[in-house]
């Protein structure tokens, strides 16, 4: 038999957005599902230690992040033996649109909307 807690999966993202505001913006609109368990850090290096303890299930990089690009934390997370079949989603106005796909990385592309990030989430998901 099934406990009532256990009917809903809780689903772990792990953001990393160096840009406050829009990081802020994301977890606003990341919280409008009760499944979503979002860890929110602005530094690249940061999430590969904070990775390895949450495992999650689902990255969103920015591309454009200091120290490392979201290309390259990309691979450094996937250098993880635990973390290598961990979907990803990268955005930013721009990014190399070959190497995301390469990677079977989900890109979105800024500005985009409340919807348009759940259905790439659905989409890194599935």
């Amino acid at each position: 038999m099934s406990q009532p807690g256990e009917q809903t999966k809780t689903t772990t993202i792990l953001v990393v957005e160096s840009d406050a505001e829009i990081g802020s913006l994301l977890l606003k609109a990341l919280s409008q599902k009760p499944s979503y368990q979002v860890v929110l850090l602005t530094h690249s290096l940061q999430a590969l230690q904070v990775a390895r303890s949450i495992k999650p299930d689902l990255f969103i990089l920015n591309y454009h992040l200091p120290q490392v690009n979201g290309i390259e934390l990309y691979d450094r997370l996937h250098a993880i033996k635990e973390l290598k079949h961990v979907p990803a989603i990268m955005v930013a106005a721009d990014f190399p649109e070959q190497e995301v796909k390469q990677r079977k990385i989900v890109g979105l592309k800024k500005p985009f909307d409340t919807n348009e990030l759940l259905d790439a989430i659905s989409k890194a998901l599935n």
